[in-house]
């Protein structure tokens, strides 16, 4: 058999609740879930990061953004590292190796070096989709008012970017169908990142009043972190009523089919240019959205499951087999030993001897088996952004996530009891020798992966696995 081609097909900030097997409300995405259908479909997939650059650049390397200083989104004010070209990453790896690399759409990698440093042969980041809409659409620019609860776009939806890069990559499908060379092509769509702004017939898909809170609302923030309601009064969110929230998040649905129909046009080019059996798809995104859960917008000082929990979906017609996959994973650190694994690649890559990848192999699961040293657990990060710093861990098993805010109150949700996470349990007495039990295995994980909050840090030690804390 021939090495297979990689399609890696990335969103931004899509919610795990909203499409796929996991969908919990009535969002339209007829193409996707035909594809968790074909493949294997990870229920419990976590992004390690919820924020867009940190959490790209650890899918391509494997590790932990704060390894390699990747804390938050670079170009928002403060200065931040990022994954640097000479770092090890998985695409190369594959390029070294023989394959045709490609990279379309969103860069969110790094503010100094574009895709060719990383690996990529051929590069398209959509610079000519402005110049083309400027040029169709000269008269329209998007209110500035409230901007990032979005807007309905009046252009075509043949002219909207969602199809724009469908087309891209579609060409991109047709140029390399006929090659000898296998490829890996990583896809990165913007939407439905806010602000969210669909064309018809997607803008009045949603009628606004019918759109139902999501299980997350309202909060009062009760016994929580000061961080999280200043949270609404940064955004201008205060006072906001489901009512008013209910536009922005039938908006959110829209886009959301949007994406579904361009999606749908990918997948349907691999059918015909009969590339679909010798070509491993991997469908998710970097992390999701508020979207108006516990009153929030965008992502920031939070670890819930609204931002979390993310779809991830993987379809090889005759190696996977299809399915559901209920193992906790964590998807940007777990994908790339399982790339390797498909790959057939040695242990350790040829020009780094000593790396050590953070994730575990999932290929058992694509067969529908379960390691049996899976892990329990996943643990996301979180570090600040533009209204200040704020560090907080997660430790989250099937039924319980621990949140150690290591200059706030903790955080404890019973998932099982509580799914929209509006009561914080850390006070409660019967509970605290579990606490204890996760915030030792969380020191312990948090050391294995070299977090610079525990490692070469003795003050952790006391608060965090002796669990000295208020």
């Amino acid at each position: 058999m021939s090495r297979p081609n990689i399609l890696l097909i990335l969103s931004d900030q899509m919610r795990y609740d909203v499409i796929g097997p996991g969908k919990e409300y009535p969002v339209q995405t007829p193409n996707m879930d035909r594809f968790a259908a074909q493949g294997r479909w990870f229920t419990q997939a976590f992004s390690p990061i919820p924020v867009c650059c940190p959490a790209r650049q650890s899918m391509l390397a494997g590790r932990r953004a704060e390894t390699f200083g990747g804390n938050w989104n670079y170009g928002i004010g403060m200065q931040v590292a990022s994954l640097p070209p000479e770092h090890y990453n998985w695409v190369r790896e594959y390029k070294d190796n023989g394959y045709h690399t490609a990279f379309l759409g969103k860069w969110s990698i790094s503010q100094s070096h574009g895709p060719e440093a990383f690996g990529f042969d051929d590069v398209d980041l959509g610079k000519s989709y402005a110049a083309m809409r400027k040029e169709k659409y000269p008269d329209f620019s998007f209110p500035k008012e409230k901007y990032f609860l979005g807007h309905n776009d009046p252009v075509d939806v043949e002219d909207s970017y969602t199809h724009y890069l469908a087309g891209m990559t579609i060409d991109r499908l047709e140029r390399y169908a006929g090659q000898d060379t296998p490829w890996v092509m990583s896809v990165n769509f913007p939407e439905p990142h806010p602000p969210c702004q669909p064309s018809e017939p997607f803008s009045s898909m949603y009628d606004p009043k019918a759109v139902q809170p999501w299980k997350s609302w309202p909060d009062t923030f009760e016994n929580k972190p000061y961080i999280q309601k200043q949270q609404l009064v940064s955004w201008e969110l205060d006072g906001m009523t489901w009512e008013d929230w209910q536009p922005v998040v039938a908006r959110y649905y829209g886009i959301v089919s949007q994406f579904d129909q361009a999606f749908g046009r990918i997948m349907d080019a691999l059918d015909r240019l009969n590339i679909a059996d010798n070509t491993v798809v991997i469908y998710s995104s970097d992390h999701g959205d508020m979207c108006g859960g516990h009153g929030m917008l965008d992502k920031h000082y939070v670890l819930y499951e609204d931002n979390t929990h993310v779809p991830l979906g993987i379809r090889w017609p005759g190696h996977v087999q299809p399915g559901q996959s209920d193992e906790l994973v964590c998807h940007s650190l777990d994908l790339v030993p399982t790339l390797r694994h498909i790959a057939q690649f040695p242990e350790k890559p040829a020009n780094f001897p000593d790396y050590e990848f953070h994730g575990h192999d999932m290929t058992p699961m694509l067969k529908g088996e379960k390691p049996a040293d899976w892990p329990e657990f996943v643990v996301a990060t979180y570090n600040g952004q533009q209204f200040g710093l704020f560090t907080h861990r997660m430790y989250r098993t099937d039924r319980w996530k621990y949140i150690w805010n290591l200059t706030d109150v903790d955080e404890l949700y019973d998932l099982d009891n509580d799914p929209g996470e509006l009561k914080n349990l850390i006070y409660q007495p019967d509970l605290k020798p579990m606490i204890q039990d996760m915030r030792k295995a969380l020191y312990r994980e948090l050391e294995r992966t070299g977090d610079p909050m525990v490692v070469g840090n003795p003050w952790m030690v006391t608060q965090l696995y002796e669990g000295k804390k208020l």
